[in-house]
């Protein structure tokens, strides 16, 4: 379920966009497959690998905190973040026999721990960024850890673009441990204005691991020069090595259609033919 009203406006913190915000009222279990036709949709169009995506489980807590979970039903928190785990697993499972190798979890409360100011609205509700730090990146690792075999995870930390603010902070608090801590490969991470912070947080990724510059904005008409993305992908090679670094879009191009009127879908071919194109120049044909 979900609440009516959603977050309202904060007088000590800035405005804060509502939305409709997740209430847990029952035993969270998996209800048969979500995604799997649309997967199979998908892997009928073309021939290279395609991939889906699944929200991030902790969205369900970040935005209201224990307050939204029923005490009745969960008395434990334990539980609750048990269940959750147990309902992504089935359906990763059905993703995989849909013929998914490749998933992607798109996390978007890691990196607003980041942000001073979420950290005091957190901490008004009881809520130490530190301990939910911990608690998230262990509740992503248990829904890594149920992936089937043969299936690559990746997550994407994305932080919201919506002109209300979300996260006005980079990377830095959370580098090490979503670098080292996080049993995963692959990182999306959106690096396409100010607000993503500078590079050097990459300096924490460990040999092994990849991380795609979302260097490509979504929301904006204009499209990116070689010039520009190439400069940008050096940069980031100062604290990475270039072979454990990709391009693409910051975001999906369809976050919110009502956002998206002045990105045409030729707007988005030509950026996404401009990704290919400076992928090639940097590392060669793919």
């Amino acid at each position: 379920m979900t609440e009516e009203d959603g977050w309202s406006g904060s007088q000590s913190h800035g405005h804060r966009m509502a939305r409709r915000i997740p209430i847990v009222v029952g035993r969270i279990a998996w209800n048969g497959p979500q995604n799997a036709d649309d997967f199979r949709f998908l892997k009928s169009l073309g021939t290279r690998t395609p991939k889906i995506t699944l929200p991030g489980p902790c969205y369900i807590h970040y935005r209201a905190g224990r307050a939204n979970i029923s005490r009745d039903v969960y008395p434990d928190l334990d539980i609750f973040w048990s269940d959750l785990v147990e309902a992504y697993i089935p359906e990763m499972r059905s993703l995989a026999q849909a013929g998914c190798r490749y998933l992607q979890i798109d996390e978007t409360s890691l990196v607003k721990l980041g942000d001073p100011r979420v950290r005091r609205l957190l901490a008004e509700r009881g809520d130490d960024w530190r301990d939910l730090l911990q608690g998230y990146v262990g509740v992503i690792n248990a829904v890594v850890a149920g992936a089937p075999d043969g299936m690559t995870v990746g997550i994407h930390i994305c932080r919201s673009q919506d002109p209300n603010w979300q996260a006005d902070a980079g990377y830095d608090a959370i580098a090490e441990p979503l670098f080292n801590a996080l049993r995963l490969e692959n990182y999306f991470l959106e690096y396409d204005n100010a607000r993503a912070g500078t590079f050097a947080p990459l300096r924490a990724v460990p040999a092994g691991k990849f991380v795609v510059l979302g260097l490509v904005a979504f929301k904006t008409s204009e499209v990116e020069s070689v010039d520009f993305l190439m400069r940008r992908i050096e940069e980031a090679s100062r604290y990475i090595d270039l072979e454990q670094l990709g391009l693409s879009p910051q975001c999906g191009f369809a976050t919110s259609a009502a956002e998206h009127v002045t990105v045409t879908e030729e707007v988005e071919r030509t950026k996404l033919a401009r990704v290919v194109e400076v992928a090639r120049r940097v590392w060669g044909s793919a």
